[in-house]
C-alpha cells in the first residue's frame, strides 16, 4: 500500500555482515530498504524532467493521428521540460506549441530545414538562445525512398539519404556542443533496417543511422552524454495512414507477433525513457519496439508450429 511503513526488526546475524557491492560493513542497526530506495530511480514516482530542455526535431503535430516527434514533445514537456520543436512545418510547429502552452507547459517552435547544414545550425542556436540551455535531443525525421535500390538515380539516392541519415548528423553535429553531463540524444530508426530485403534507400539510410547513433555513444561517453536509438516497427499513425487501407492495416496487424498494432505512443514512451534519467546507464543502444517482431509462419524446421 502507497504511504505505509512497515518497521522490521533487524537480523541480529546480520551484525558486521559487509556488503559486496558498497563495500561498506551492514550493522543491526542500518536501514537496509532505506539505504538502498534512496536512489533516484527508487524515489521518484516518474521521469522529471523540470528546468530542463529538449529538443526534438520533426516534432510538430500534423494531423490528428498525431506522429512521433510530437508525441516525445509532449511527454517531455508533461515532465516539466521546456520544448524546442524544430519543424520546416510552421503551421504543424504552431499547433504543436499551442497544445503544449494550452496544457501548461512551455515551448517555441524553430524553422528547419534539416537537408540545409545553416539551417540547422540557426534553429540549434535559436533553441539555446531562448531557453538558455539544452539537455536532451530527439531527432524523429525520416521517410520516403521505399522503393527498389537500382530504380533510382543518383539525385534521388542522395535525397534519401540526406532526410534519413545526414539529416540526423547534423541535428546531433549542432546541438551535442550544447550538451553537458547527463545530456541524452535518441535517433528514431526503423524495424526495416532488419529485414535482408530488398534493398531500399530508406532501409540503407536507417541502417546507416543506427551505426551512427552507436558510434556516437562512444564518441560522448567521456562527456557523460548518452546516445540511444528507438527502431519503429509496424505502427499505425499519419505515416502510414497516407498509404495504406483498412484492408492492409490488418495484414499488418497480423504480421506482428504480438498480434496487435501499435502506435506513435509507444515509440514515443521508449523514446522517453531513453532521454530521461531512468536510462541514466543506457547507452549505445537501438531499442526495437515492434510487438515482437514479425509472426512467426510454420516452416517446417525442428521445433516449429504445425500449420492450421
Amino acid at each position: 500500500m502507497r504511504g505505509r511503513v512497515v518497521a522490521i526488526e533487524a537480523n541480529p546475524r546480520s551484525a558486521g555482515r559487509r556488503d559486496d557491492a558498497t563495500g561498506s560493513t551492514m550493522t543491526s542497526r542500518d536501514d537496509w530498504a532505506a539505504q538502498t530506495t534512496s536512489d533516484a530511480i527508487a524515489a521518484d514516482e516518474a521521469p522529471r524532467m523540470d528546468g530542463e530542455v529538449a529538443l526534438v526535431a520533426g516534432g510538430g503535430l500534423s494531423g490528428p493521428l498525431g506522429g512521433v516527434g510530437f508525441s516525445i514533445a509532449w511527454l517531455c514537456a508533461r515532465s516539466g521540460a521546456s520544448i524546442a520543436i524544430l519543424d520546416v512545418d510552421q503551421e504543424a510547429g504552431e499547433r504543436a506549441v499551442d497544445a503544449i502552452r494550452s496544457a501548461g507547459g512551455d515551448a517555441a517552435w524553430f524553422d528547419v530545414d534539416v537537408t540545409d547544414d545553416g539551417s540547422v545550425a540557426a534553429a540549434v542556436d535559436g533553441a539555446v538562445q531562448r531557453f538558455g540551455r539544452l539537455d536532451h535531443v530527439a531527432d524523429s525525421i525520416g521517410g520516403g525512398g521505399a522503393v527498389p535500390i537500382f530504380d533510382i538515380d543518383d539525385a534521388e539516392l542522395e535525397r534519401v539519404m540526406n532526410l534519413n541519415f545526414t539529416s540526423a548528423w547534423r541535428v546531433m553535429k549542432h546541438s551535442q556542443k550544447h550538451l553537458s553531463h547527463g545530456g541524452s540524444i535518441v535517433t528514431i530508426s526503423s524495424g526495416a533496417t532488419e529485414g535482408r530485403g530488398p534493398a531500399m534507400p530508406y532501409t540503407i539510410a536507417k541502417t546507416a543511422l543506427e551505426k551512427l547513433t552507436v558510434g556516437a555513444s562512444q564518441t560522448l561517453a567521456p562527456r557523460g552524454i548518452r546516445v540511444n536509438g528507438v527502431r519503429v516497427g509496424m505502427i499505425w499513425g499519419a505515416f502510414a495512414a497516407r498509404g495504406m487501407d483498412e484492408d492492409m492495416r490488418e495484414i499488418r496487424r497480423r504480421n506482428v507477433a504480438l498480434q496487435t498494432e501499435g502506435n506513435v505512443w509507444d515509440i514515443a514512451s521508449a523514446a522517453f525513457f531513453l532521454l530521461s534519467d531512468r536510462a541514466r546507464w543506457v547507452s549505445g543502444q537501438v531499442l526495437a519496439v515492434d510487438g515482437g517482431g514479425f509472426a512467426l509462419k510454420p516452416t517446417g524446421a525442428a521445433g516449429s508450429a504445425k500449420p492450421r
